[in-house]
């Protein structure tokens, strides 16, 4: 997830594996340059990024390898449920 605030963008990395993690977790977090960083490692690994000013603000006041608060469950379900649709699609 990314958002672009004036000049310096801020990202926050979230992982889920399904069946493995409680919730979807924190993997980085970043801004200026190293926001610029994680962005590229997605595109690089063609990972889905979705860009959500809010979102990205809660998110980015998370410690690295916390589970996200319940509080955005929903938003980040939808999110998570539109990457998969379509990669089952990419898939066949």
């Amino acid at each position: 997830m990314a958002k672009d605030e004036g000049k310096i963008k801020t990202a926050v990395a979230l992982q889920y594996e399904h069946m493995v993690d409680l919730a979807p977790k924190v993997v980085a977090t970043g801004k200026g340059s190293f926001a610029e960083q994680i962005i590229a490692l997605a595109k690089a690994h063609d990972i889905h990024i979705h860009e959500d000013a809010e979102l990205v603000k809660v998110l980015s006041m998370l410690e690295v390898n916390s589970f996200i608060p319940i509080e955005v469950y929903a938003i980040v379900a939808e999110i998570l449920s539109y990457i998969y649709r379509q990669d089952n699609k990419i898939k066949g």
